[in-house]
């Protein structure tokens, strides 16, 4: 059984949760607008802030 992730992400735990594979893919959506939480030098993704820009960047397929 898988333990949950905490709300409060790794890098590597937020490629997880999207379903990304690359460091690159999460680094450019960082570049896109995915809020990144910074506290004394460490560096955490909000699922919430992951959900939203997911949400956000929705296009219809043709």
């Amino acid at each position: 059984m898988q333990k949950e992730l905490p709300r409060y992400m790794t890098y590597k735990q937020a490629m997880k949760y999207l379903g990304i594979k690359s460091y690159n893919t999460l680094y450019k959506y960082i570049r896109e607008g995915l809020i990144v939480v910074k506290i004394s030098g460490i560096k955490r993704i909000d699922q919430l802030d992951a959900d939203k820009f997911m949400e956000a960047n929705k296009v219809q397929s043709h």
